[in-house]
């Protein structure tokens, strides 16, 4: 059930992120920037992020804790931790007898029949 519920918010959080992401404007989307007028500072002419770069990081953090989530409770699953035995213990195959190969007889083990009389 974690899991159904963690691959849920796994999907909204991934729909959101891509939402918000393109809901954005570009750094450079003023008309200046068209003939080469932007603005040449490290981060853009924007100033501190704004909401929707918040928003961003949000989403993407959320991102990642679902991800890694995921991720550790699907190994736990794969390697049994923690979790009940529901299969039988798989059992060796039985040994068949060899076969001759091309007519020849196997030694047989004499019989106790065989052995009372020799001696």
């Amino acid at each position: 059930m974690l899991i159904v519920l963690l691959k849920i918010l796994h999907i909204v959080v991934a729909v959101f992120l891509i939402l918000v992401v393109l809901l954005q404007t570009g750094k450079g989307a003023e008309m200046g920037a068209a003939f080469g007028g932007s603005s040449q500072t490290l981060f853009g002419g924007g100033g501190p992020a704004g909401f929707m770069a918040k928003l961003t990081t949000a989403a993407a953090i959320c991102f990642m804790v679902t991800s890694l989530s995921l991720a550790y409770v699907s190994s736990i699953r794969a390697t049994g931790v923690g979790a009940p035995v529901t299969q039988s213990p798989v059992q060796a195959p039985s040994q068949a007898p060899a076969v001759p190969q091309g007519g020849e007889s196997l030694p047989t083990a004499p019989s106790e029949g065989a052995a009372a009389q020799s001696g």
